[in-house]
C-alpha cells in the first residue's frame, strides 16, 4: 500500500474514532437517573522572421519550421572532424588523429556547489550540494546520477538535420576553471566550438552566483538560421536517500505551460514523447532536489517568442528512466538565454524565483492542495524559526510543537468536552422524545427542534472542534515528505525524522497512546459499551500498522499531542462522575 493511502486510511479511522464514538455510542446514564501550443516556433498563425513556413509533421500540429526529427533518418553528429548538415565546408584535408584536443575537466566550486564540466560537449558531469549530504553513500548529493553520459549537452535541429553539439570539443576560458567566495561577484565560465571549415559557430555562457543556485545561461549561433536549440536536462536526478523506494516514488519530471499550468509525469509512468509549450520552466526532479531549465535571462524578460518551445523525452540509456531535452528557437540575432536552477527545494528559495517553482512538487492531493499549503507553508516556518531562535534540535521542535498545539486549543477542546457532558445529559430527554411522539413525526420534529434550541443538544458538538487539528496533522505529513530543512535530522535513537523509525518504537509508543485516551474515556462510562470496548483495543493496533512507515517525525509529533491530551480526559472524566445522581432537565408539559 503507498504511504498516501496508507496516510489517508489514517485519517478515515481516526473519523471512525472521534465522530463514531459521539454520535453511535454516546454516554448513557445509569437508569435509575435517567436524564503558444508548439515546441520549437511561435503561436499558431505566426511567422517567424527569416524562417520559411514548411508542412506541419503529424505528431506537432501546428508547428512551425524548424523541428523536432522524430523518427527517420539518424541525426548528423558533430564530432571532433565535424561534417555539419547545414554549414557550408570549404573541403581540403580532414585532420590526423593527433590533432583531436585532450578532454579537460572544467571545475567550478562555490559556497553553495560544485559542478564538473567537460570541455567535450560542454557537459555537466557533477553537480554536487555541498550543503546537503548525502544518505546513501560517503560524500554530498551529487545530482548527477552514475553511469550518466552528462548533462546540459546541447543539439541544434535546422529542418530534418540535427547537429549534435554534445562530443565536440570546446575551448574553455578560463581554462583552469572557476572559484567563487561567498558574498562575492558572480563569474563566467564559456564555452566555444568554432568549426575548422565554415563559419559556424556555437558558443555557450554560464554565469554562476556565489550565493544563489540560479545559473545564468547566454550563447550565440552564427552559420545557422535560428535553428531550434535542444538543452539536455537528463535522465532525472541521482538517488541520494537511505529509503530509496520513497525516493523512487518521487522522481518525476514537470512542466509549466503557460495557459494549462503545472504538469507532472512519476518516474515510474514516464514514456518517450513530446510535452507541447510554450513553457515557462520545465525540470526534473527527485524527493528534495530540482534541477529545472527556465526561459529567458529572467521572468520580465521572458516572451512568447523565448518561451521553452516544449519537452522532448526519450528512452534513456539507464535502466527505468527517461531522457528529457528542453527546446527554444534562436533568435532573429543568433542569440539566445535561459537559466538553470540545480539545488535543493527549499519552498522559500523556489518561490522567490517565481512561476510558482515551488510547485515543482506540488503539495497534497489536488482537491486539497489549497487548503494544505498554506498550513505546510505556515508549519513550516513555525518549525525552522523555533529551530532558529531557541537553538533547540528539530525533534525538541516537534515535541514542544506538539504540546503547544495542545495548549492552544485546550480552550476548543474543553468547548468539546462540555459538549459531550450536555449531550450526555438531554439523552433521556431525546429519547423521552422520541418514544412520545413516536407516530407523530411533524410534533416530534418540533419538540426535538425545540429542545436543540433550549438546551443546546448537538451530536456533532462533542467533535466538530475536535477536528481542528487535523489540518495541522495532514499538512505535516507533507512537510516530512518534502521539506529540504528536516531532511536526514536525526533525534535520540532516529537517524533520519523525515524516515520511518528503524527500531518501530514511535508507532508503537503511539498506539499506548491512543489506548491509554481512549481508555480514560471508555472508564468513565456509567454504562459499559461493547462496541466502544471493541474500537479501544483494535483501534491503537490498527493505528501502529499504519503508521509503521511514516516518517518518524509525525509519529513523534501526534504521539506527543496524545499524552499531552490525556490530562484532558482525565478532567472530563472527572465531569461524567460529579453527574451521577443528578436528575437530567425536564421538558415542560403541554
Amino acid at each position: 500500500m503507498k504511504t498516501e493511502a496508507r496516510f489517508l486510511l489514517a485519517i478515515f479511522l481516526m473519523l471512525v474514532i472521534l465522530v463514531g464514538t459521539n454520535v453511535l455510542f454516546p454516554p448513557v446514564l445509569p437508569e435509575e437517573v435517567l436524564v503558444p501550443d508548439s515546441i520549437g516556433g511561435p503561436p499558431v498563425g505566426e511567422t517567424v522572421a527569416g524562417t520559411a513556413a514548411e508542412s506541419l509533421p503529424a505528431e506537432l500540429p501546428g508547428v512551425a519550421t524548424p523541428t523536432i526529427p522524430v523518427g527517420g533518418a539518424e541525426p548528423v553528429v558533430v564530432t571532433p572532424t565535424p561534417t555539419v548538415s547545414g554549414v557550408t565546408e570549404s573541403g581540403g584535408a580532414e585532420p590526423s588523429a593527433e590533432a583531436v584536443p585532450t578532454e579537460e575537466r572544467i571545475i567550478v566550486e562555490g559556497p553553495l556547489y560544485r559542478y564538473e564540466f567537460s570541455s567535450y560537449g560542454a557537459r555537466m558531469h557533477v553537480a554536487e550540494m555541498s550543503q546537503f549530504p548525502s544518505l546513501n553513500r560517503e560524500g554530498v548529493v551529487d545530482l548527477v546520477p552514475v553511469g550518466s553520459d552528462g548533462y546540459l549537452g546541447q543539439k541544434l535541429v535546422v529542418g530534418s538535420d540535427t547537429v549534435d553539439l554534445s562530443r565536440v570539443p570546446f575551448e574553455v576560458e578560463p581554462a583552469g576553471g572557476l572559484t567563487l567566495e561567498a558574498g562575492g561577484a558572480s563569474r563566467s565560465l564559456t564555452f566555444t566550438y568554432q568549426h575548422p571549415t565554415s563559419a559556424f559557430r556555437f558558443e555557450t555562457e554560464f554565469e554562476f552566483h556565489p550565493d544563489s543556485y540560479i545559473v545564468s545561461v547566454r550563447g550565440a549561433v552564427e552559420g545557422l538560421d535560428r535553428p531550434l536549440l535542444l538543452t539536455d536536462i537528463g535522465d532525472g536526478l541521482a538517488y541520494a536517500e537511505s529509503d530509496s523506494v520513497t525516493e523512487d516514488r518521487e522522481m518525476a519530471y514537470v512542466s509549466h505551460h503557460t495557459q494549462e499550468g503545472i504538469a507532472q509525469v512519476l518516474k515510474s509512468k514516464a514514456e518517450p514523447t513530446i510535452v507541447e509549450g510554450p513553457l515557462l520552466w520545465g525540470a526534473q526532479r527527485s524527493k528534495y532536489f530540482v534541477m529545472a531549465m527556465l526561459a529567458g535571462e529572467s521572468n520580465e524578460a521572458a516572451t512568447a517568442e523565448n518561451y521553452l518551445g516544449g519537452l522532448l523525452v526519450q528512452e534513456s540509456h539507464l535502466e527505468g528512466r527517461v531522457r528529457v531535452a528542453a527546446a527554444q528557437v534562436v533568435g532573429a540575432e543568433g542569440l539566445y538565454a535561459y537559466r538553470l536552477f540545480m539545488g535543493p527545494q527549499d519552498f522559500a528559495v523556489l518561490k522567490e524565483i517565481g512561476w510558482d517553482m515551488q510547485e515543482v512538487n506540488p503539495v497534497g492531493w489536488a482537491l486539497m492542495r489549497p487548503i494544505i499549503r498554506p498550513f505546510v507553508g505556515m508549519i513550516t516556518t513555525i518549525l525552522v524559526y523555533l529551530h532558529t531562535k531557541l537553538n533547540l534540535g528539530y525533534g525538541w521542535v516537534l515535541i514542544l510543537f506538539g504540546v503547544v498545539m495542545r495548549i492552544v486549543l485546550f480552550p476548543l477542546n474543553h468547548k468539546a468536552m462540555r459538549a459531550q457532558l450536555r449531550n450526555m445529559a438531554v439523552q433521556p430527554l431525546l429519547q423521552e422524545i422520541q418514544t412520545k411522539y413516536k407516530d407523530n413525526p411533524e410534533k416530534q420534529q418540533k419538540e426535538m427542534m425545540r429542545l436543540y434550541k433550549e438546551h443546546g443538544f448537538n451530536p456533532l458538538a462533542g467533535c466538530l472542534p475536535m477536528l481542528i487539528p487535523w489540518p495541522v496533522l495532514i499538512a505535516l505529513f507533507f512537510v516530512f515528505r518534502s521539506t529540504i530543512e528536516l531532511r536526514g535530522v536525526s533525534f535520540l535513537w532516529l537517524p533520519d525524522l523525515s524516515a520511518k523509525d528503524p527500531l518501530y518504537l514511535l508507532p508503537v509508543f503511539l498506539g499506548i497512546s491512543m489506548f491509554l485516551m481512549q481508555y480514560v474515556s471508555y472508564k468513565s462510562l456509567d454504562t459499559p459499551n461493547p462496541q466502544m470496548k471493541m474500537m479501544m483495543w483494535m483501534m491503537p493496533g490498527m493505528m501502529v500498522f499504519i503508521f509503521l512507515n511514516l516518517a518518524s517525525g509525525l509519529n513523534l509529533y501526534y504521539a506527543t499531542a496524545n499524552i499531552a491530551t490525556i490530562p484532558q480526559q482525565m478532567w472530563i472524566a472527572n465531569e461524567r462522575k460529579k453527574m451521577k445522581g443528578k436528575p437530567p432537565p425536564k421538558l415542560s408539559s403541554d
